[in-house]
């Protein structure tokens, strides 16, 4: 079986491509993808690309895998940050990383790659099982790192060509896979932030294309001007902290595009703001199809919590989510993504929250 692994550099795709070494009947080549902000936004901060280069060039000689570098610039440009900068330009919160792995990574570098490549490893904690000729998308049993939140965009013709080596495992398994492989990078931190940043700070990054407009913070049930901010594009519906308020915590709750004003509200007042019900759009099934029953489970943001929820369906690829329990971080733009147990059967683009 021919096998393209995608190699960042990290600890857990070189874990993939080695237990993928050791398990045999895979023809291996390792792939870096070099996207366009490593070099364009270099000076923003540290680079961090030639250092992923370093440690990947050093895992495939150990492995006796060959790697090729993939030049993804401009794909991730019009596939991915223009469509950030168009959503945070309406004041909107989008899922940046939902969209690398539904357009680059399982997208433009399946378009580029000969289709005689079988199948495209990565090192997602994530599980794909086929049932009857369907591909099915299963939770990792390791909850905090579980990543089918950011998996949630796919389809059932980019799952049947994925494998994720390291899914079943925990966390710490990995270490320890690391560790028995002895693997250059068997002692590296785990990356944090958006896929396509790198070390490149957020605000950074907004500022570098949407500048900074001074505007007023606001008490949303007073009127009262509690301080100033930067840009409403640097804030998010949930938000706690970076505002540089005191006697909080104080939460964003709206934003004002035009008159360029975040509003906020005290913990004290967040029963009366946080939302149940939540209007979706775009929505996307995995399977091809949408779930049989109403009671669904759903995560608003990545991470361990799942709430339960009652999903209607509309028209045009519209729905609305009743939760069992309140949420005060209900962002539009952002993904919401929806569960059965432990399968993840799609995702819907949050257009508004609406109180209980």
């Amino acid at each position: 079986m021919k096998t393209a692994v995608l190699l960042s550099g990290g600890v857990d795709s070189s874990v993939a491509l080695a237990l993928l070494k050791r398990q045999g009947g895979h023809d291996l080549c390792a792939f870096y993808l070099k996207i366009w902000l490593e070099d364009e936004l270099a000076f923003l901060g540290e680079c961090p690309w030639e250092d992923d280069l370093k440690n990947a060039r050093a895992v495939c000689e150990a492995q006796s895998v060959p790697l090729e570098v993939v030049s993804m610039q401009r794909e991730y440009h019009s596939r991915v940050v223009s469509y950030v900068i168009a959503e945070l330009k309406q004041g909107r919160t989008p899922s940046p990383d939902i969209l690398c792995n539904e357009r680059v990574k399982f997208g433009a570098f399946f378009d580029a790659i000969d289709e005689s490549w079988d199948k495209v490893a990565t090192g997602h904690y994530a599980q794909v099982e086929e049932q009857d000729g369907l591909f099915r998308l299963r939770r990792a049993p390791d909850p905090v790192k579980d990543q089918t939140y950011f998996l949630s965009a796919l389809s059932q013709k980019q799952l049947s060509r994925i494998l994720f080596p390291i899914g079943h495992l925990q966390k710490s398994e990995v270490r320890s896979e690391a560790s028995a492989f002895d693997l250059f990078n068997k002692d590296r931190k785990d990356s944090q932030g958006i896929c396509f940043l790198g070390k490149i700070k957020y605000n950074d990054f907004v500022r570098f294309h949407l500048g900074e407009k001074e505007g007023w913070i606001v008490e949303l049930e007073t009127g009262k001007r509690l301080g100033k901010h930067k840009g409403v594009w640097f804030h998010t519906i949930g938000q706690r902290t970076g505002l540089g308020l005191s006697g909080g915590p104080w939460f964003v709750v709206r934003k004002d595009l035009e008159a360029n004003t975040v509003f906020v509200s005290h913990k004290d007042h967040a029963a009366e703001i946080a939302c149940r019900r939540i209007d979706l759009a775009e929505l996307h099934w995995c399977e091809g199809r949408p779930p049989a029953s109403e009671r669904v489970s759903v995560k608003l943001r990545h991470g361990p919590r799942l709430l339960g929820a009652t999903l209607q369906l509309g028209d045009a690829g519209c729905g609305r989510l009743e939760l069992d329990d309140t949420d005060q971080g209900v962002a539009p733009g952002q993904s919401a993504v929806i569960y059965d147990g432990e399968w993840c059967l799609g995702r819907g683009v949050i257009q508004r929250g609406l109180p209980g």
